[in-house]
């Protein structure tokens, strides 16, 4: 909790982490040191997800709140920072799960799966987002996707279709080639 206060106060200060990475083959990553980003199920409403301006990556699509991570930070922290930045994601609301970590060459994307034990609404809090919603994880593909999103989610809403808890079998789920990581 302090690295998030510390970051509050240092609000406006571009962090080193705020650049691309670009790969020997031309393609570019945003978060020199990885990006992360939250998926907040509620069992409820379904998943937290963030319609991205049109500036941004990939903008006028569809994905969860999250970003690049900053000097200094792991990865949870980074996405569950962004997800407090971007919709006003309280840091109690959420019990993070699992990590699933897409690898690219020179440069990484941690999602943070959590499941919401403290319903809340997202709020915008900054320019990134044209609109937050819950959306019920059926209707996700509804959406026009972020292409990293999307090449994720059929691996994702697997995980999602058992109930998130602290006991789900991960055997079968990390046999189909995929990194997820129970969190401590």
């Amino acid at each position: 909790m302090i690295q998030h206060k510390i970051q509050a106060s240092l609000r406006g200060v571009r962090d080193p982490g705020d650049a691309w990475v670009v790969t020997e083959d031309g393609k570019r990553y945003w978060g020199k040191f990885g990006a992360a980003g939250l998926l907040a199920l509620d069992q409820d409403r379904g998943v937290l997800m963030q319609h991205r301006v049109e500036w941004s990556d990939h903008g006028g699509t569809w994905g969860i709140p999250g970003g690049a991570i900053n000097l200094g930070e792991d990865a949870i922290s980074g996405a569950i920072r962004e997800a407090h930045e971007e919709a006003g994601v309280p840091y109690e609301a959420i019990h993070p799960l699992y990590t699933h970590v897409f690898t690219r060459e020179v440069w990484s994307y941690t999602t943070v799966i959590a499941r919401v034990v403290e319903p809340f609404e997202p709020q915008i809090t900054d320019p990134e987002s044209l609109d937050l919603r819950w959306v019920k994880v059926s209707e996700v593909t509804d959406l026009p996707l972020h292409p990293g999103f999307r090449s994720s989610w059929s691996f994702l809403s697997e995980l999602l279709k058992t109930p998130l808890n602290d006991d789900v079998d991960l055997t079968k789920l990390q046999a189909s080639g995929h990194a997820l990581t129970k969190i401590v």
